[in-house]
């Protein structure tokens, strides 16, 4: 398919011939030798008197190449363009980003499996989050773990296959055996500043209290709801625990509700997985399609012969006026 950028150019096509009924045609003196009795020589010579001024006339040829000429140039500036097929990109509308909690003790084996067996908080959170990450085939997902440090495991990527292998190299410990609950929100903030998506959403899982972050988790989430950042935060320790161990559950509903989410608590894998299959209902995965038509640009074309036709008429001009000589 063939268009044109800016077709309102076409509308100077007519302007030669305007110019040519509007614009006198260019007169040149020249001397003259008066004669009296100039009736009787052209009578004489049998030829016919005329006006003193003429136009010059062109070959035929030479007019049609003009007109020719005129019009490739003005096409040229139309901008005519080539529509190829229609292209298709999905991308997402949210960002999730996967924010887990691999201090020291999450190492605890008192987390009841699937067939009531006490297994590892981990190993039942990678078990459940990997699910979860299956299930959003078209968002765009980051990883970020934490224990006595936040990283950035996984950034924000629809390479969810890389997020699920990230996720099942991660062991506890990696990131130091306590808890810094604030630095790995701030975080994932500064992860989603790298994206222009305005839907973005934090799933933050933990089963300890803040031991070692600079910033305060409360700060963190006043900030995450200025920047427009969702946080559903999902408790899995033990809240009768004590020291460092214990789960606080009331600071992370705190983050969840000055953020506009929502809190959890997981005391096994089965519940774990309702959680987060409630929250695959409370925020469905979302898409757009954008659809675009590659351009290519044949201005180049006209011009080309444009040019092309300007020197044939050149040539021929030049050859018709050595055989007349």
């Amino acid at each position: 398919m063939y268009t044109l950028n800016t077709p309102w150019v076409l509308i100077l096509l007519p302007l030669p011939l305007l110019i040519y009924w509007l614009v006198p045609p260019y007169r040149q003196r020249s001397d003259a030798l008066r004669l009296p009795f100039f009736r009787s020589l052209a009578r004489a010579t049998g030829s016919e008197i005329r006006q003193g001024a003429t136009v010059l006339a062109r070959p035929r040829i030479h007019m049609g190449a003009a007109i020719a000429i005129w019009c490739l140039t003005v096409l040229a500036l139309a901008t005519p363009v080539r529509l190829g097929d229609p292209q298709e990109i999905t991308r997402a509308k949210r960002d999730v980003v996967l924010a887990i909690d691999i201090s020291g003790s999450m190492d605890a084996r008192d987390f009841p499996g699937p067939d009531k067996t006490r297994i590892q908080r981990l190993e039942a959170v990678r078990g459940v989050v990997a699910g979860f990450v299956e299930r959003r085939q078209g968002d765009r997902m980051a990883l970020i773990v934490f224990g006595s440090q936040a990283f950035v495991q996984a950034p924000l990527t629809e390479d969810l296959d890389t997020v699920l292998a990230l996720l099942e190299q991660t062991e506890v410990g990696m990131a130091g055996p306590h808890t810094a609950l604030g630095d790995a929100l701030g975080l994932a903030i500064r992860t989603f500043e790298a994206s222009d998506i305005d839907q973005r959403l934090l799933i933050l899982l933990s089963d300890g209290n803040d031991t070692a972050s600079r910033m305060s988790p409360i700060n963190a989430a006043d900030i995450a709801a200025q920047k427009s950042v969702e946080i559903y935060a999902i408790g899995v320790g033990d809240p009768d625990a004590t020291g460092e161990d214990r789960l606080d559950q009331t600071v992370l509903a705190d983050i969840a509700k000055r953020t506009g989410g929502q809190d959890f608590f997981a005391g096994d894998t089965e519940s774990l997985e309702e959680i987060y299959t409630r929250i695959d209902d409370l925020v469905p995965r979302e898409t757009e399609t954008l659809s675009w038509r590659p351009r290519q640009d044949l201005s180049y074309l006209c011009l080309g012969l444009a040019v092309s036709l300007g020197l044939l008429v050149m040539a021929h001009g030049v050859f018709r006026r050595r055989i007349t000589a």
